[in-house]
């Protein structure tokens, strides 16, 4: 993994060494909302952190990529993921604290990954999973380009009932990739 630039952001790979920065972000109740849980104790995280430096799953069917987010020059203020298995499109998740919320340090963040992705890694298509009610999640990646799945999409990575599922196919700027299906009515796709 690599070292990852923006104009405001530089996205580390994430090790064990980062837990204690990011046991101060991932505190902030506010990030729980809607779904997940503050980390039990900085061991705890440590630990984590630790087993994700493998960045594969335990069968290898899985690359595993997270980096954490640091303001350049500065603080921690959250971290990026992707989950991308050996067949299908990767998964993406993203937490940032809530005092950076509102200032484009998300999308900057996430629209570093998807490049690195799709260049890095050739990934040519990404979801991303969120419960329904978590409307900045939804702008974040509507601004970024995704779109509603398809039902083959729904099938790989199955959202539950709660959730909803937004899509990206990776091309040329980011932008839906030639050919993608336009987006589905405001419906419920499944």
């Amino acid at each position: 993994m690599r070292i990852l630039h923006s104009e405001r952001l530089v996205l580390e790979p994430q090790v064990a060494a980062h837990a204690a920065e990011m046991f101060v972000v991932l505190s902030d109740p506010a990030i729980y909302e809607f779904e997940n849980e503050p980390p039990a104790s900085l061991e705890w995280l440590r630990a984590r952190f630790e087993r994700l430096e493998s960045r594969a799953s335990g069968d290898g069917s899985e690359r595993w990529l997270n980096w954490v987010i640091r303001v350049a020059g500065g603080e921690l203020i959250g971290y990026v993921q992707a989950s991308v298995p050996a067949i299908g499109g990767a998964f993406i998740a993203y937490e940032l604290t809530s005092t950076h919320w509102g200032h484009g340090y998300g999308r900057e963040a996430v629209g570093a990954m998807l490049v690195e992705l799709a260049a890095g890694y050739d990934v040519r298509q990404v979801g991303a999973v969120f419960k329904r009610p978590n409307h900045r999640s939804r702008k974040l990646l509507t601004r970024l380009g995704f779109v509603m799945p398809t039902t083959a999409d729904c099938e790989h990575y199955q959202p539950d009932d709660d959730e909803d599922l937004l899509v990206l196919a990776l091309g040329s700027g980011l932008r839906p990739a030639a050919g993608r299906p336009a987006p589905a009515p405001a419906s419920d796709p499944r």
